[in-house]
């Protein structure tokens, strides 16, 4: 680190302690930004890195509520509003007993300048709760999200800030969110992304962040004249992105070999094909059953308590959760030649596993940049409310695919040089800019 990186990182992490999910994300960025801004004095004014990692406004508040049991249950809620400088607020909410405000705060952070990279006009926000929705009824979860959005109702709106899902918060949730604020205010608006197609919602939304990564891994190679064509493609995970990152790739002629969740990952060498995913769809959503219940049914292999990047693959996909990949698991893919590794979940990759693949010059997405599409189409389904429009099924995926070539061509612009392209410092600078530039115009507020 350079001293001015290391005396602004010291004065981050004194204001934050005990946030490490946060630090490091604030850490990659900085690494990235710093020694742009050290060229560029436009940007030294007015402490703008530091107004820019202080989110302006966090929210936490308790949710009460009833079990099946008539019991009352109490859990923590958040909102964490980072910037609105170039639109209303917009991120996902997580729910899942691992939350809390490290994490909600890293989420917002990186979300600014994922939602900035899309070239729409949104905001960057995060929030949740640490309530579990895994193995509630849906009275228990209806009962939760209504509590919820009693609170969270006073804080959002179309025009302020637009919540979308995350773990945990599928279909259903926003169902009974979206139902309980249009309650609560008593007005049908935009102000929850991911919504049903029958009330307000886009199409191929859920399909959005998958397919997203598929094509921001598909310019990845372009660029370096390869295709997706009959690659071996390792993807952790099994819920929203990871299904969707396998059907497209699959789609593209790749080859996807495995799938996990927190017990452990399958290894399939035949292939995961329409078939077998459409029984992983059908597992994971409605039963809510086990990835090993896979490899069961289709006689192949189950590795317990292990993620898959042991396994043998040109492309890696990441997307389950932070941190699933380590330098250890990086050392292990650069020796069995994997060649690009894209994250479609949010921050999977430790740092150290971040710089192991950036020094040996492995094709590396940052989920800021290769995960945008679930976002992008979120912003999509606000423009469709706001103009009482619904688009086709292929005019939004066209969009999509257009909105992540775009990507793929602003981290070129910033991350390309003559031996290597850096995504993780493309990405960082171009958003970082679009922000700044704004903040700039409008001011010490």
């Amino acid at each position: 680190m350079s001293s001015s990186l290391t005396s602004l990182f010291s004065e981050v992490t004194k204001l934050n302690p005990n946030e490490p999910e946060f630090l490091q994300a604030v850490e990659e960025f900085l690494t990235s930004v710093v020694p742009f801004i050290e060229k560029h004095d436009n940007y030294k004014a007015d402490h703008l890195l530091q107004r820019l990692i202080e989110p302006e406004r966090v929210i936490i508040f308790r949710v009460p509520w009833l079990d099946d049991k008539g019991e009352m249950q109490v859990n923590r809620g958040f909102r964490v509003e980072y910037n609105s400088t170039i639109g209303p607020y917009k991120g996902g909410l997580r729910f899942h007993p691992s939350v809390n405000l490290s994490i909600l705060k890293f989420l917002g952070f990186e979300q600014i300048f994922k939602n900035a990279l899309t070239g729409l006009p949104m905001g960057g926000g995060k929030g949740g709760s640490d309530f579990d929705p895994k193995g509630k009824s849906d009275n228990e979860v209806m009962k939760f999200c209504q509590s919820f959005m009693l609170e969270l109702s006073r804080h959002i709106g179309p025009n302020t800030d637009v919540p979308a899902g995350d773990i945990g918060v599928g279909g259903r949730e926003i169902g009974y969110l979206f139902g309980q604020y249009k309650r609560i205010k008593n007005e049908f608006t935009g102000v929850l992304t991911g919504k049903g197609q029958g009330w307000g919602g886009s199409l191929i939304r859920p399909e959005a962040t998958g397919y997203g990564l598929v094509y921001f891994l598909r310019e990845m190679l372009r660029a370096q004249n390869m295709t997706i064509q009959d690659k071996v493609i390792a993807i952790s995970g099994s819920g929203n992105v990871a299904q969707y990152a396998c059907e497209k790739a699959i789609d593209l002629g790749a080859k996807v070999v495995t799938l996990s969740d927190s017990s452990g990952y399958i290894y399939d060498p035949n292939g995961i094909d329409k078939k077998k995913l459409e029984y992983v769809v059908e597992l994971k959503t409605i039963h809510r059953g086990r990835i090993s219940e896979y490899a069961q049914n289709f006689n192949c292999s189950f590795v317990k308590g292990k993620t898959p990047w042991e396994v043998k693959c040109d492309i890696a996909l990441p997307c389950a959760t932070q941190n699933e990949l380590n330098e250890k698991d990086a050392k292990t893919l650069v020796q069995n030649k994997c060649v690009a590794v894209c994250e479609g979940a949010n921050m999977p990759s430790t740092i150290d596993a971040v710089n192991y693949f950036l020094s040996n010059r492995i094709l590396f997405a940052p989920g800021k940049a290769a995960n945008a599409g679930g976002v992008a189409v979120s912003g999509l389904e606000m423009s469709q409310n706001s103009l009482r429009l619904h688009w086709s099924r292929e005019e939004v995926d066209e969009k999509l695919q257009i909105i992540m070539r775009d990507i793929h061509q602003a981290c070129l612009k910033y991350g390309e040089s003559k031996e290597y392209i850096d995504y993780v410092k493309g990405a960082n600078i171009a958003g970082f800019i679009k922000i700044a530039d704004a903040m700039i115009d409008q001011g010490l507020v």
